[in-house]
């Protein structure tokens, strides 16, 4: 009979061939005690790395990978790869050697023994260390932690921390409201069970790159906040309205900007407000593709076509937006609340069909 498989390391990558071998054999060393297999689940790589652990599993029964087409994010991947074994203890660890394996037993122990529901490799226990971090990305996750910590009450000393090993009941306790948005699933695990974890904290100290390019990129911090947003009034407002009606926060600032300089030039409020309706849809267009619905973003000729298409959507709205906004103002109302006015007559037909226009799936 073969032996029962304990443990499962899912490895979310994407261009990370040049570290596959060495973390495989990392990985033997510290795992040399366990029946493991590891996981790649690799976003559609253009530098072939599902393609080379395809090829290393044909002669390793313990490396498996999950190829993903038109799926992109950290979080949504390690999922998969979760869902994708049959191991009773899961591990996550990134493809890019940051993470210090031989912190593995240690974790694992935690939950074979019962003393832990999760167990986390953290770069702020004693012990622990972000390693050569410069100033300002030591702060930047200070920051970050800090407001996961207040604003969901987790606790962890590291819960922007990607490294952890949790028991397959305590993922699948977390899984019906997993947010699956962005790159800390850890933070998404914890914050979306019905109760409080056991956990255990492993310190470790987080490596230098040496092969391949960092990922960490702003779009990180956009995701972090949206996760926050969904753990915290996501039940009540979507996370995606929320974005979307920020956008048009600053939309609105270019809309008054728009038809104050307008007005100042001389223009008459009817003329201002269509060039300011057409700037401010322009700007709005640009800014949910770049974030709202970064997940569908248009590139290339569909974002032209996309801005045609988010203008026609638009069309409706603006026609509200300027007859209303004419309307108030012949009043004898302030500008700004005549622009306003129309303003969000047109934001609720805007967020209602660009859904299913412009960023249909």
């Amino acid at each position: 009979m073969a032996t029962p498989l304990q443990l499962a390391v899912i490895i979310p990558t994407f261009n990370e061939a040049g570290n596959v071998v060495p973390l495989l054999d990392k990985l033997s060393i510290a795992l040399a005690d366990y029946h493991w297999e590891a996981i790649f689940v690799d976003d559609n790589s253009p530098d072939g790395t599902a393609d080379l652990v395809r090829e290393i599993g044909q002669k390793d029964t313990r490396v498996r990978v999950v190829h993903r087409i038109g799926r992109r994010g950290l979080s949504s991947a390690v999922i998969e790869g979760m869902l994708a074994t049959s191991a009773p203890i899961l591990a996550v660890v990134d493809g890019d050697l940051q993470h210090d394996e031989m912190a593995l037993p240690k974790m694992v122990a935690a939950i074979e023994a019962d003393q832990a529901d999760i167990a986390i490799g953290t770069r702020y226990a004693k012990g622990g260390s972000v390693g050569e971090w410069n100033k300002l990305r030591h702060r930047a996750s200070q920051g970050a932690t800090w407001l996961g910590q207040k604003l969901l009450r987790v606790p962890l000393s590291d819960p922007m921390s990607g490294f952890m090993a949790i028991r397959r009941e305590t993922l699948m306790a977390a899984l019906p409201r997993l947010s699956g948005v962005g790159f800390k699933i850890l933070l998404d695990i914890v914050a979306s069970l019905p109760t409080p974890p056991r956990i255990t904290e492993v310190p470790y100290v987080f490596r230098s790159r040496l092969n391949g390019e960092s990922k960490a990129d702003s779009m990180i911090a956009l995701e972090y906040i949206s996760l926050l947003i969904d753990k915290t009034i996501g039940r009540f407002v979507p996370t995606r309205l929320v974005s979307f009606l920020a956008v048009g926060g600053l939309g609105v600032a270019v809309h008054l900007t728009v038809l104050g300089s307008a007005l100042a030039l001389g223009a008459t409020f009817l003329n201002g407000q269509f060039a300011a309706v057409a700037t401010a849809i322009a700007f709005n267009f640009y800014l949910n593709n770049r974030f709202t619905y970064r997940d569908r973003r248009l590139k290339g000729w569909k974002m032209l076509t996309g801005l045609l298409s988010f203008y026609l959507v638009s069309a409706v709205g603006a026609v509200a937006n300027i007859g209303i906004g004419n309307w108030v103002h012949q009043m004898d109302s302030q500008w700004w609340l005549a622009g306003m006015a129309g303003v969000v007559v047109g934001a609720v037909w805007n967020f209602a069909a660009s859904s299913f226009v412009t960023w249909r799936k």
